[in-house]
């Protein structure tokens, strides 16, 4: 009797049997999505719904899948597929709407949106003029946000790292403790704070320094916690190599764990700034409204994108509703450029090998 060699000196004939796992086939879970899709367009065509549409085609690509997988599959494998599509649903359903809204906003402001309209501002326009822009407000924005960033910055930094590095015992967990508190905040508590106390109390008048304070307030919180989660991602090696080399321990986190972690402090800086740079309520109260350029955020009124956006909207004529939807693609395309130059910064800054 022969019996044959394989390549690693094995007998052909010892070799253990192969056994081969049923796998359903790739295809099917393309198809049963397109198959949820139709379904959704269908529920939307037939009761105008997309949300509605949405949730019937991710419970349909759910059920479908998990069934069939059951059955071509093994319950270990049906049970994988149902939590991987499950999370494959809800993300469409969750994005649904945002891409709807994004849509909607580009369809409606983009007719309105020129560069005239980003470069006058509301002087001398009456309800009957179609003609105006946001250039006043964009200023206000601007300067206002700036503001609150140049002081919210600074002071949520230096707290995360004194949480991080330094602190300890009953000051810190108190520190902590008002950052949490402070970061579920209503907007308008920190916009009738900084009036009962900046305006009522010490007597100055409504202005875009106003409205910086309490936009301050409402970064504060989420630039310590940004800050504090990135300094405790640096590891505790870099620190400790810098410190058996004799580097004092402030140039240790000005130098070794500040740049370390720089990328996820300056991403942290941007949501904050995401956070407020749309806030209406605390402006109506400190800032007012003015339809003329201010380019003075200490002295007089000044108005700003949210609140453009309110007054187009309340206006009531023909021609606010386009205004005010310029005025909100106009938003969300300062907040996209600022978000992509925080990436290039934060890709700039990051620690590269080699260096």
């Amino acid at each position: 009797m022969t019996i044959t060699q394989t390549d690693t000196g094995t007998p052909a004939d010892a070799r253990p049997l192969l056994l081969t796992r049923r796998t359903m086939p790739t295809w099917i879970p393309w198809a049963v999505g397109a198959a949820a899709v139709a379904l959704g367009v269908l529920v939307k065509a037939v009761q105008g719904n997309w949300a509605l549409g949405a949730f019937y085609a991710g419970l349909f690509f759910v059920i479908v899948v998990t069934a069939v997988s059951w059955r071509l599959e093994d319950r270990r494998r049906a049970k994988d597929r149902f939590a991987t599509s499950l999370v494959y649903s809800a993300f469409i359903v969750a994005i649904v709407p945002l891409v709807s809204i994004l849509g909607y906003t580009i369809k409606e402001g983009s007719e309105k949106l020129s560069p005239y309209f980003l470069g006058h501002s509301m002087r001398n326009v009456g309800p009957r003029d179609d003609t105006g822009g946001i250039y006043h407000a964009m200023i206000g924005t601007l300067e206002q946000v700036g503001l609150a960033a140049l002081m919210a910055v600074p002071i949520g930094l230096l707290t995360a790292i004194y949480l991080v590095e330094y602190g300890r015992g009953r000051l810190a967990r108190a520190i902590t403790f008002f950052v949490d508190v402070m970061t579920g905040i209503p907007s308008i508590v920190a916009g009738l704070f900084v009036y009962s106390f900046w305006i009522l109390t010490l007597g100055f008048e409504a202005s875009g320094f106003a409205g910086s304070l309490a936009l301050m307030i409402l970064m504060l919180p989420t630039v310590v916690r940004a800050a504090e989660e990135m300094l405790k991602l640096v590891p505790n090696e870099l620190r400790e190599a810098s410190l058996a080399l004799g580097v004092p321990k402030w140039r240790t986190v000005l130098k070794v764990v500040l740049p370390t972690a720089m990328g996820g402090i300056i991403t942290g800086v941007m949501l904050a700034i995401a956070r407020v740079i749309g806030e209406t309520a605390p402006l109506l109260l400190l800032v007012g409204t003015a339809q003329s350029i201010n380019s003075n955020p200490f002295e007089g009124w000044q108005s700003s994108i949210p609140l453009f956006v309110y007054e187009q909207n309340h206006a009531g004529n023909q021609f606010s509703p386009a205004r005010a939807w310029a005025g909100a693609l106009t938003l969300i395309i300062i907040v996209m450029v600022l978000n992509l130059a925080a990436r290039l910064i934060a890709w700039w800054k990051a620690p590269k090998a080699g260096r």
